[in-house]
């Protein structure tokens, strides 16, 4: 439901300048207006299901891009049964659409890559929703190795020999010289991952799904006391939210998707971090590096 000051679902997530939209709620290209995000930039469209806090904005994402003059194709991967919304708006609003939109329906039945690049690789798995939900799961791939520039002048290496250190290998002369790769050579960064998870009620398979990953975003719709609602209605607790975290092993945990009853969403903050404190309840227009 609506609440002062709270829009309905949707993040942009930005990786090696690509920029992400996970979902897409009533009001979602005024937020981006607000909370300058370029909108014109966007690469692909996640969606976690088709209720309606978390698609009623598509509508009027798509018809901006169109009147903006996009050419570019957009990617949108969302549950099958969201194939006869995008037709029906198609079939209204289509003639002012000047760009692809490449549909790639979702069906897993468990965790399946959906999107690769050289740097990245999108997973999504299904939830426990009702109906077919969704989430994603954004993960670096391993970065190739930097030399150190104080190797390259230390040993006067040649470009091939530059290659090969890159590759992690070590690097052998004809005079029967090593030059080790862990000397020369480092890994610019650790891969990162993050997780979009909402909504759903735990299953058994859901830490394992998302073990090791860096932050996860989890729905915490209710606080622990109301657990029989979050059951009835298919939605998480502060308290299992938490549990998913800290059995995942993730670095960070952030929340969000509150019930609109609430509008005071410290206490949810402090129910998750009883149980792993590395929780942070997030507001509207908030940025996370990862």
């Amino acid at each position: 439901m609506p609440v002062r000051g709270r829009n309905q679902s949707a993040q942009a997530l930005q990786v090696h300048g690509r920029l992400f939209l996970l979902d897409c709620g009533e009001g979602t290209q005024y937020a981006m207006v607000a909370h300058k995000v370029p909108m014109m930039k966007l690469d692909s469209l996640f969606l976690t299901h088709i209720h309606g806090d978390h698609v009623f904005g598509i509508f009027g994402l798509l018809s901006t891009l169109g009147m903006k003059g996009r050419q570019t194709p957009l990617n949108i991967f969302a549950p099958a049964n969201f194939g006869p919304i995008l037709k029906f708006f198609l079939s209204y609003y289509g003639d002012g659409i000047g760009f692809e939109i490449r549909y790639t329906p979702l069906k897993m039945k468990g965790p399946e890559t959906i999107l690769e690049t050289k740097s990245l690789r999108v997973e999504a798995f299904p939830l426990n929703h009702g109906i077919e939900t969704f989430g994603f799961r954004f993960e670096e791939k391993e970065p190739p190795f930097n030399v150190h520039k104080e190797a390259i002048e230390k040993y006067g290496l040649t470009l091939t020999e530059i290659g090969t250190l890159k590759r992690g290998e070590d690097v052998l002369r004809a005079d029967g010289s090593t030059i080790p790769a862990s000397e020369a050579a480092y890994k610019p960064f650790v891969p990162r991952s993050y997780a979009y998870v909402t909504d759903t009620a735990p299953f058994p398979e859901e830490a394992d799904w998302l073990r090791g990953t860096t932050v996860i975003y989890h729905e915490a719709t209710y606080l622990h006391d109301l657990a029989d609602q979050g059951a009835l209605r298919h939605h998480s607790t502060t308290a299992q939210a938490a549990q998913v975290a800290l059995a995942a092993g993730a670095a960070k945990l952030l929340i969000g998707h509150y019930s609109s009853r609430n509008t005071d969403i410290r206490p949810y903050e402090a129910e998750c971090r009883a149980i792993f404190p590395e929780t942070y309840a997030t507001s509207d227009g908030e940025v996370y590096d990862i």
